[in-house]
């Protein structure tokens, strides 16, 4: 998922990207970041909506809950498997749809927690995240060693999560979610330069489009995971 590249074309680092045209990199990150932005208001507006309007809590406990939750991992997967062989359009009407559907997923985070404690974690987020991609964006370091690491870390936190199901120890939740934090902050700069990393001046605007979106798609997910982990940790719950 992400790192997509036409056929034939490969990464060179920041070398080349200097050589392509820093205007043209600035543009290109530019798109990245407003379908990000985009996809995020979007969740959102429609999370707050699913969440007043009553239609999350008329589908929990019945099987079209399943239906909204599962729905986003299986779009993502589309997305991140057929990409090349979509159109732009198509690729963009699915991004957005995507953006939609965890919205209504997450609808439910406007009926535990309280809104102020939502607005606080979420400027947090930001401003962490911000950071970050600052950091990816202008740094020297080849991150790309951390890659590895940081995949790895990411597995561990989806095998203990489905672990901690079963175990439902509050422990183990603050300890995999204090590594979450870690693991998305460090993905959030490793994305960030994987995505400037990837820019070929010039390109064809079908396959630089592409790019984009699922380079906006990937530090959608890194800041998405990122404000749902500090939820957990910060969030103030309706009492």
């Amino acid at each position: 998922m992400g790192n997509y590249l036409p056929k034939g074309a490969r990464a060179e680092g920041p070398q080349r990207v200097l050589e392509g045209g820093e205007i043209g990199l600035r543009q290109y990150m530019l798109r990245v970041y407003n379908y990000m932005a985009g996809g995020l208001a979007l969740t959102g507006v429609i999370a707050y909506i699913g969440a007043m309007s009553g239609f999350y809590a008329s589908v929990a406990g019945t099987p079209l809950f399943w239906v909204v939750l599962l729905a986003p991992l299986g779009l993502v997967m589309f997305l991140s498997f057929r990409i090349e062989g979509i159109s732009l359009g198509a690729a963009q009407i699915s991004f957005w749809l995507y953006a939609m559907l965890v919205g209504l997923s997450l609808s439910g985070i406007f009926l535990v927690y309280t809104g102020e404690s939502i607005a606080r974690v979420f400027f947090i987020s930001a401003a962490t995240y911000g950071a970050m991609s600052i950091y990816g964006y202008w740094t020297r370091a080849d991150l790309s060693r951390f890659g590895s690491f940081l995949f790895m870390g990411l597995i561990g936190i989806v095998i203990a999560g489905l672990v901690n199901l079963f175990m439902t120890s509050t422990a183990l939740q603050f300890v995999v979610s204090v590594i979450g934090v870690l693991v998305f902050t460090g993905l959030t700069a490793y994305d960030t330069q994987r995505i400037r990393d990837i820019y070929i001046a010039g390109e064809d605007d079908e396959i630089a489009g592409k790019k984009a979106i699922m380079g906006a798609l990937a530090l959608y997910l890194d800041f998405l995971n990122l404000f749902l982990i500090l939820m957990r940790l910060f969030g103030n719950r309706h009492r």
